[in-house]
């Protein structure tokens, strides 16, 4: 890899896998709504940061996602859900990306080998459930999972060098997942990054619609 765009740069999986990359001798363009005014949510926003850029990147990943929005928590059960928090999870987390994916598209090379990957989530394996609750989360990031396999369906055929994937990055140490460490064993950004990095240089089209752990292991859908 040579060139990467990476979605989300000022979170901290974001920020740590730019240095990571940076750190290998990759050249690395961020966007955050932190940093740059992006909001994945709004398209306007999406296609006036993206149509401002010039590619190809060999790299180009979706760093974006939240687990509680507004102050709403995960829900425990069905008695919880409510219609705001339902809408914000897939806005953020399922549609948001998507539009990223769909803008992105013309940022990748067509005959070279690439990467298109969405930071995703185990929970959202419906194979891999086995504990329920979270609904909101896990079906917004099933729905992600969902549209980046049918994303790579489709981009198969015009960029055949191209590995578009899903990743699941571990629990990680920043602000996101503050209030569930205790309960899961986690490593620092600066870990994460490192994995996922090392996993992305070993993508191949071969890999391309999958969804994959940050060990290289491969998840159910």
């Amino acid at each position: 890899m040579k060139t990467a765009l990476i979605i989300g740069r000022s979170g901290g999986i974001g920020s740590a896998l730019a240095q990571e990359l940076e750190a290998r001798g990759v050249a690395v363009t961020g966007l955050s709504r932190a940093e740059d005014g992006l909001e994945i949510t709004d398209e306007a926003s999406v296609e006036h940061h993206l149509g401002a850029l010039e590619g190809p990147f060999d790299l180009i990943f979706v760093a974006t996602g939240a687990l509680k929005i507004d102050g709403a928590a995960p829900e425990k059960s069905l008695s919880d859900l409510a219609a705001k928090p339902l809408a914000d999870q897939f806005a953020t987390n399922a549609i948001g990306p998507a539009l990223i994916l769909k803008h992105a598209k013309r940022l990748l090379p067509r005959r070279e080998p690439a990467v298109l990957a969405c930071l995703s989530a185990r929970v959202g394996s419906i194979g891999d459930n086995g504990l329920g609750g979270w609904y909101g989360y896990r079906a917004a990031k099933a729905a992600l999972n969902q549209i980046v396999h049918t994303a790579a369906i489709e981009l198969s055929r015009s960029h055949r060098q191209l590995a578009c994937v899903a990743l699941h990055p571990g629990t990680v140490e920043t602000r996101f997942t503050a209030d569930y460490q205790d309960s899961h064993p986690t490593v620092t950004p600066e870990t994460a990054a490192a994995r996922l990095v090392d996993l992305l240089e070993q993508l191949t089209p071969e890999h391309t619609g999958r969804f994959f752990d940050y060990a290289f292991e491969e998840i159910p859908w």
